[in-house]
């Protein structure tokens, strides 16, 4: 069982009083009973079809109640796009900011989380290129591992003063550590070292014991499974702390989805509960004066359904 119920309440000047610009000289406070039918919502419409104000209220309530009311499918969709949109189209405004106050902190955070993945990748990255070396990690594979009659050509004649990673025949390193993989002493190589600058190449050189002779402070022999190099172990933790900044953004981002969906949510109620809710304009209505004509007034229309 549904009702509405409306008031209107007018506090009026007296033309003359006003005209010599006085005091009024009397106040008149109407109320007036609803019509017994269902309001448009439409404070405009409704409070223009009053009796005295011209016009029909039953004439009007059709399309008004439609043009008035909020779609929830709509809302919900708006903010599905941007969080507080749906509140904002709603016209719950405080909802609307808090929605998208968050969805704007939770993308600031988001990037500035990725931003130090990204300066902390560079820094690891950095870092492995100053202290570890290609050339001396295949160079102890090939003295020590590599089999006797695999005539590996690793590293390229007469380039000794370029950086590690353009000294590597990159396939002859790869089918020697593939042919020491397939020995009795070889199974910690258990992996082919990408080429150089790729995610992979970072990863592999600090993750795996088998890289442990390409860094700088590595023992003259090494017997894996043993204790890497601290080198080795403080690269292999900063590059652990750069996933950890990489995680950090991406929680945020799912948090920011999950604002997306919830904002959606509640602006589906919240155009439900506007549908429902009080509505109040400020319109004239027409009230007889002491000449006998009528003065246009200002007058409060309320209207709410329960």
């Amino acid at each position: 069982m549904h009702a509405r119920a409306e008031y209107l309440i007018a506090v009026v000047a007296l033309a003359a009083g006003l005209a010599l610009g006085g005091e009024p000289r009397s106040c008149v406070l109407r109320v007036v009973d609803a019509p017994a039918v269902p309001l448009s919502g439409n404070a405009r419409v409704d409070f223009s079809s009053l009796p005295g104000s011209g016009g029909s209220l039953q004439d009007a309530v059709g399309d008004a109640s439609q043009a008035s009311r909020k779609s929830p499918w709509l809302a919900a969709g708006l903010s599905i796009v941007l969080p507080g949109a749906g509140e904002f189209y709603s016209e719950s405004y405080i909802k609307s900011g808090l929605f998208f106050a968050a969805e704007a902190a939770l993308w600031a955070l988001a990037y500035a989380w990725d931003h130090k993945g990204d300066k902390q990748t560079d820094f690891f990255q950095n870092y492995a290129n100053a202290h570890w070396s290609v050339v001396a990690y295949a160079q102890y594979a090939l003295a020590n591992y590599a089999p006797a009659n695999g005539n590996y050509q690793v590293i390229i004649p007469n380039t000794s003063g370029d950086p590690p990673w353009m000294r590597i025949n990159w396939s002859e390193l790869n089918r020697m550590e593939q042919d020491i993989g397939a020995t009795a002493n070889g199974s910690y190589y258990s992996h082919i070292l990408p080429i150089y600058n790729t995610q992979q190449y970072y990863e592999l050189i600090g993750k795996y014991p088998q890289f442990n002779q390409g860094w700088d402070d590595a023992p003259p022999s090494f017997s894996y499974g043993g204790t890497r190099s601290n080198e080795a172990l403080y690269y292999d933790g900063q590059r652990g702390q750069a996933n950890t900044y990489y995680t950090t953004a991406s929680t945020f981002v799912g948090i920011a989805v999950i604002n997306h969906v919830a904002s959606a949510i509640d602006a589906a109620l919240s155009a439900g509960s506007y549908n429902r809710g009080l509505h109040a304009s400020v319109e004239t209505l027409p009230v007889p004066n002491e000449a006998g004509g009528y003065t246009a007034v200002p007058a409060l229309h309320l209207a709410w359904g329960f």
